[in-house]
């Protein structure tokens, strides 16, 4: 298996492993390479038995921007099976890292948006810097949180996720814990101890019966399955054929308002 490029994994004899978003000049944003990487990693994480816990965190300004602008360009010039096979992708990494068999802290130092959000959404437990910004921006380029709407829609439930899922609006870290996205926000200053608190507690339970409890609770509160995601999927491809996406997009590059904005 070749190195990631897109990621880093660093673990600890103490069974404490990192998994870094390691793209700082592109945000951090999610391309096919990044999509495959993080899969493989919650596999191999997950499958490893020296691991107790993982941390999610990233390099650079920005926890995750969403998808990458260059992927999203390719979108347009793909066909709908093409798509669908992309949400596919996005929605299975996603899942990997959801059912991992290890406790996932998320540690989100900066800006998370889109697909950002479905990561801090599938971590057990997510911390913020209290001046991390969030927001599900695709409407704002005419397309739709699909893929990752499941894991939104289970963390936040569906009161919560209607305040934010459709608005396009960004929303501080306060807001993020009272919609309950994430566990806490704290000073920067104050985020990695916040997070080695999270480590240390599972670091005194039982591994095995840690991985239990987590299939317990997802089989008991979680209808995440195979239909779901393949309609997510075929949302989000049928979302990019339309005039809406095509505009919103094309005015995202352009550095321009859309023709539907009324308003700055």
């Amino acid at each position: 298996m070749t190195s990631p490029t897109t990621i880093r994994i660093e673990t600890e004899a103490r069974g404490v492993a990192t998994l870094t978003l390691a793209r700082p000049e592109r945000h951090n944003a999610f391309d096919a390479v990044m999509i495959r990487e993080l899969t493989e990693a919650a596999a191999r994480l997950g499958d490893n038995p020296a691991i107790r816990v993982v941390i999610l965190r990233a390099e650079g300004e920005s926890f995750c921007a969403g998808g990458d602008l260059g992927w999203m360009q390719a979108q347009f010039k793909a066909t709908r099976a093409d798509r669908i096979g992309e949400a596919r992708s996005l929605a299975h990494m996603l899942r990997a890292l959801n059912t991992m068999p290890k406790p996932l802290i998320g540690r989100i130092h900066g800006p998370a948006y889109g697909g950002g959000v479905g990561l801090a959404a599938v971590c057990d437990t997510a911390i913020a810097s209290t001046g991390a910004k969030f927001g599900l921006t695709e409407t704002r380029l005419g397309l739709i949180p699909a893929t990752i709407g499941p894991y939104v829609a289970a963390k936040l439930g569906e009161s919560a996720s209607r305040r934010v899922f459709m608005s396009g609006r960004i929303f501080d870290a306060a807001e993020a814990v009272q919609l309950e996205l994430i566990a806490s926000a704290v000073a920067p200053a104050q985020l990695d101890d916040a997070i080695a608190k999270e480590v240390r507690a599972y670091l005194n339970v039982a591994p095995g019966a840690v991985a239990s409890a987590k299939r317990l609770l997802h089989r008991l509160t979680n209808s995440i399955d195979d239909a779901v995601i393949e309609h997510s999927a075929a949302c989000l491809a049928d979302a990019w054929d339309t005039p809406e996406a095509q505009e919103g997009v094309t005015a995202f590059f352009e550095k321009r308002k859309p023709n539907w904005s009324i308003q700055g």
